[in-house]
């Protein structure tokens, strides 16, 4: 299954006030990212979020959460929020929000 396109289109307008996004797809992801860093991204209909080790513990306790695991391995600090968990915009654009958060606290690539 491919990324949702129209969850992406809804990413890309969330961030478009941010400064400095790149797009890339990569893992059968679109991703996006600011300084070099992932921040979120697409995968299948879900909506992928980077956050902190508190704030990924927290979020896993969440509605519609779970931990990102593609392989059999969960990736550490990193989310999967199901479409039920992203249905209208502000639900969006907190997640995302958070994802910033967190990625700006990162060195730049």
């Amino acid at each position: 299954m491919a990324a949702n396109e129209s969850l992406a289109t809804r990413i890309r307008d969330a961030l478009a006030r941010t400064k400095g996004v790149e797009e890339k797809k990569m893992f059968g992801c679109v991703c996006f990212s600011i300084g070099g860093n992932v921040l979120a991204g697409v995968w299948k209909d879900r909506l992928v979020a980077r956050l902190g080790p508190a704030e990924g513990e927290a979020a896993l306790r969440e509605p519609h959460v779970r931990a990102f695991d593609i392989t059999g391995k969960p990736m550490q600090n990193w989310v999967a929020v199901e479409p039920e968990g992203v249905e209208d915009d502000d639900q969006l654009k907190a997640w995302i929000e958070r994802a910033i958060k967190f990625v700006q606290t990162l060195p730049r690539k």
